[in-house]
């Protein structure tokens, strides 16, 4: 690996779940020249406030961390939202690093790219090859044109301008500022704040959404932003070794699936709370499986950390600080 710890680093969506968990890392790491804006100081969605920003501050990498997400229920709700604001979010910013001369810029996706029922586990070799899950696919459709912007600013103006866009594709993410609203939360979060507030209210049993049989894959957010900074500093020669030029992404996953039903137990257990645990059938299961084959990152040399058991320990108590509506 190579870095210099003197660059200007922007990273779009900083006071975000993952985008602050990069921050960290980065600090952690002996970067000194980090920045970002908050949604009120910059408009990601506005072309020309982003232009001028990045006219002004001339950062020398950019982690594109910023994003409109939601679980299940926000996608369904608000499907134009989702693919207009994500889309004019990463065509803003990838254009303007580069018409700003940033040449190293990390772009940061979801499994969701992958068709509904791809093998399992899904390999970067699946993308476009079968139909998108419904609940999501305008999030997923942006995110499958942020993967192929990079590229394409890759194969034009690599040679030329030294352009070096990457990507990465986090399987379901969970920790540290989190998002537990009631309504637009992922899984984990919504599950934490249910069982949570089963407990203080001594319910008897918590309801939860389908049949439990789902799997799905889930990765501590600081692992995540780990493996994020490790994949932005490999140096090219290896990065296009493991890669394809229209094929780019690299996954991130935990390495391992378990049932929402066993995730139900988990949470609870993390929680502490005693009464039982049922299943409406009548909701949706969404995607029945979502398992990253991560094999290409690990065999560049990066594995979690984090244990799902001890994650959710302090997702918990992270909950517990009074970040429920984060």
């Amino acid at each position: 690996m190579t870095s210099n710890l003197q660059q200007k680093i922007y990273v779009a969506g900083h006071r975000g779940m993952v985008g602050s968990a990069i921050v960290r890392n980065l600090q952690s790491l002996g970067y000194q020249n980090i920045i970002g804006r908050t949604r009120t100081e910059l408009d990601l969605t506005n072309q020309a406030a982003v232009a001028e920003f990045f006219a002004a501050e001339k950062p020398d990498q950019v982690y594109l961390a910023a994003a409109k997400v939601g679980g299940i229920y926000a996608n369904n709700t608000f499907p134009a939202e989702f693919i207009y604001d994500n889309l004019m979010v990463q065509g803003n910013v990838i254009h303007q690093a580069f018409s700003n001369g940033v040449k190293k810029l990390l772009f940061l996706g979801s499994s969701c790219i992958y068709p509904k029922l791809a093998p399992q586990p899904m390999n970067e070799d699946a993308l476009l090859m079968g139909k998108l899950e419904s609940t999501n696919e305008p999030y997923a459709i942006a995110k499958i044109a942020g993967i192929k912007m990079c590229e394409s600013y890759n194969r034009q103006y690599g040679e030329s301008h030294g352009v070096d866009y990457r990507s990465v594709m986090p399987t379901n993410l969970y920790g540290p500022g989190d998002n537990y609203h009631p309504e637009n939360s992922h899984v984990i979060p919504a599950l934490i704040r249910r069982f949570h507030e089963a407990k203080d209210g001594s319910a008897p049993e918590v309801l939860i959404w389908g049949t439990g049989t789902p799997k799905r894959e889930f990765l501590y957010v600081d692992d995540m932003a780990a493996a994020s900074v490790f994949v932005m500093n490999l140096d090219k020669a290896t990065y296009d070794q493991h890669t394809d030029p229209m094929q780019s992404h690299i996954n991130v996953g935990f390495g391992s699936d378990i049932s929402i039903a066993e995730l139900a137990n988990a949470v609870s257990q993390a929680v502490g709370y005693q009464g039982k645990i049922g299943f409406d059938v009548t909701k949706p299961d969404g995607t029945p499986r979502k398992w990253m084959d991560s094999s290409r990152l690990n065999g560049l040399g990066w594995t979690p950390k984090v244990q799902l058991t001890e994650g959710l320990k302090q997702a918990y108590a992270e909950f517990l600080l009074g970040h429920r509506d984060a």
